[in-house]
């Protein structure tokens, strides 16, 4: 199965309310998308508002098919500070809470802070604060079961505390709960220098792809196939998997809503043509045996 359903990202519009892009993202032939829970788009601790924001998405026939958890220098669940590492706990929750209300499937979290990877982190500290991860995304895990959504691990850049692939693995090992995935961004791996194998380290948990290209150095946010990302191989390798999640463009929003928006169709139109060309080089088959004569 290739058939990938292709969806965007409300994050190219972070900086623009959710209620004023729900519209132009439907009108551009998009049906799925994930929603980005910058306070200035979607202030997920105001239900109301989260409320409004979901009867808008069905009304247009969308599918709130991801939320975003909010990210920032301050929300740190591996710190060692309790205080610090339980108001970034209730962050996180009162996210999960807003995700339900938008009936989305996956809650995305980043399994760690915003911090650079710092040399000189000693061991007992590193291991501690990857404890702590764990425990803190196990209580995550445990209320988004109760919700009824489901929760995915993003692998970071690597040049961010816990970027690394054995980082997210350790931290899915050490967790206790059974209902959590990953999410693949297949930026931040191709940043790691090692794409192919980040995806096939991922791939006993993985749900769905956050889907952008880069030229190797920055975080770019390109649409695919306007980087150096080899996507007929990715794809291929997914297909090899049987890898039946969906795709998520998380493009850069540095252009007119409208430019964007046409990056994003160009994207989804290169996507799917990858994925035509796999299903039609392995036409289904019938065994001989199977038929009478």
């Amino acid at each position: 199965m290739n058939d990938w359903p292709v969806g965007l990202s409300t994050g190219c519009f972070y900086q623009k309310s959710i209620f004023d892009c729900l519209e132009p993202i439907r009108h551009s032939g998009f049906s799925m998308i994930e929603i980005c829970s910058f306070p200035a788009h979607l202030d997920y601790h105001d239900f109301d508002a989260v409320r409004r924001a979901a009867k808008r998405v069905d009304e247009l026939g969308l599918e709130a098919y991801s939320f975003h958890a909010p990210f920032a220098d301050h929300i740190d669940i591996t710190s060692l500070n309790n205080d610090q590492r339980n108001a970034a706990l209730h962050e996180i929750l009162k996210a999960a809470e807003a995700a339900a209300i938008l009936q989305v499937r996956y809650f995305v979290i980043h399994p760690g802070p915003e911090h650079e990877q710092t040399p000189d982190l000693p061991c007992v500290e590193r291991l501690q604060r990857m404890q702590n991860a764990a425990g803190t995304l196990n209580r995550v895990a445990q209320r988004c079961l109760e919700l009824g959504i489901g929760c995915v691990l993003e692998n970071k850049l690597p040049h961010l505390l816990f970027g690394g692939t054995s980082d997210i693995l350790w931290i899915l090992g050490a967790m206790s709960a059974i209902n959590i995935g990953t999410c693949l961004d297949t930026g931040h791996a191709f940043l790691s220098g090692d794409l192919y194998n980040v995806m096939h380290k991922l791939s006993g948990h993985l749900q769905m792809i956050h889907a952008n290209d880069n030229g190797g150095s920055y975080d770019d946010h390109k649409p695919p196939g306007e980087g150096n990302i080899d996507w007929n191989r990715l794809l291929t390798e997914l297909s090899q998997i049987e890898f039946h999640g969906g795709f998520i463009l998380e493009l850069s929003g540095d252009k007119e809503p409208e430019a964007v928006l046409a990056e994003a169709r160009r994207a989804r139109r290169y996507l799917r043509e990858i994925s035509r060309r796999l299903a039609l080089s392995c036409p289904p088959t019938v065994s001989v045996a199977n038929w009478r004569v």
